[in-house]
């Protein structure tokens, strides 16, 4: 039996790993969408090659989201058991709505709204890094990945794809540039792991500092090291249950891939997530890059009106808005009622 105490304190652990399941869903999209849209490989693999190399970026090159994430924006006195509670909560239910309605969503924003909830709710709200950041950060990162995914493809995709005979598809049977596109995939699990698994494990970071009363940075350390652990594989576990319905939406109703756009889809999106990670500890959207990507690469090969015309791209843009205002609403008002009823600690 276990006791009251550490009954209460599985409480947030267990909201943390619903919530990395929900961002393994999300998350299964942006890395392997392009590898699914070329079919290059199948769903009954992406899930075990997604969780590994999410782990290792955790491990790797996480470090400074989850600083950001457990301290960056609220400060990490007022992450009690509750709070801590309630914005796990706030974005696993907003990110769940998502996926069902199989759109990938940013778990990174997602989670920064539900910071943001209760850090306005006590006016303690840490705005520099918000403001100066994070923000201006989520605006130019997705801009980057079309501006640079639509020079590429107009300059060097479209010209090479010109001259081939038989376009990409005769590309396809080389046995080297399809192993790129699942080593490209990888490398996109790879950052997805140095950025996105801060979401799940930084407020259990910040919670465990708080209950424990130290902040030292050995303690830290292996507080992220084990909330790491816990987290990570649960991206895998999210990417096999539903995964696949994101997949679909991202990797072949906006637009068919070759193997080699699936190559240039990845080799940006993830470069510019990773630079976010290991530069500044940015939490920053790679769905939001890799659907850049995608559509820049969309209208190189069909033009301005065709991409903009899709129910699924409508539906991204709808999404996109609606999630994070989902999530901050309901961290703020869960903050306010939790305490008014005297829950807080």
């Amino acid at each position: 039996m276990l006791s009251p105490m550490l009954s209460i304190l599985l409480v947030p652990f267990l909201l943390a790993m619903f919530l990395a399941v929900n961002m393994g869903a999300s998350g299964t999209a942006p890395s392997f969408s392009a590898a699914y849209g070329a079919r290059l490989v199948s769903r009954d693999r992406i899930a075990g090659l997604f969780g590994a190399f999410v782990l290792v970026g955790a491990l790797l090159a996480g470090r400074k989201v989850s600083v950001t994430i457990s301290r960056g924006l609220l400060p990490e006195d007022f992450m009690g058991l509750t709070l801590t509670s309630i914005v796990l909560l706030s974005v696993a239910l907003s990110l769940l709505l998502a996926n069902l309605l199989k759109v990938p969503q940013s778990t990174s924003q997602a989670t920064v709204a539900a910071l943001v909830g209760p850090a306005a709710y006590y006016g303690v709200l840490k705005t520099d890094k918000l403001l100066f950041e994070v923000i201006p950060t989520w605006l130019i990162m997705p801009v980057a990945s079309f501006v640079i995914t639509l020079v590429i493809g107009r300059f060097i995709y479209t010209p090479i794809n010109r001259r081939l005979k038989n376009g990409f598809s005769s590309l396809a049977a080389h046995r080297l540039l399809p192993a790129c596109v699942l080593v490209a995939s990888c490398y996109v699990a790879f950052a997805i792991g140095s950025n996105n698994v801060a979401n799940a494990a930084g407020p259990i970071v910040a919670m465990a500092s708080k209950e424990m009363g130290t902040s030292s940075d050995g303690t830290l350390l292996m507080t992220m090291i084990f909330a790491t652990l816990l987290v990570a594989p649960c991206f895998a576990i999210g990417s096999s249950l539903m995964g696949s319905r994101v997949l679909e939406t991202t990797g072949r109703e906006i637009v068919s891939f070759g193997p080699l756009g699936a190559v240039l889809i990845a080799v940006v999106t993830a470069t510019l997530l990773l630079f976010a990670s290991v530069s500044r500890g940015i939490p920053t959207s790679l769905v939001q890059m890799n659907t850049g990507a995608i559509v820049a690469l969309g209208i190189t090969k069909n033009g301005w009106r065709a991409i903009a015309s899709r129910t699924s791209v409508r539906k991204l843009l709808t999404i996109w808005i609606v999630a994070p205002l989902l999530s901050l609403g309901m961290s703020f008002g869960l903050t306010a009622l939790a305490e008014a009823l005297g829950l807080m600690r």
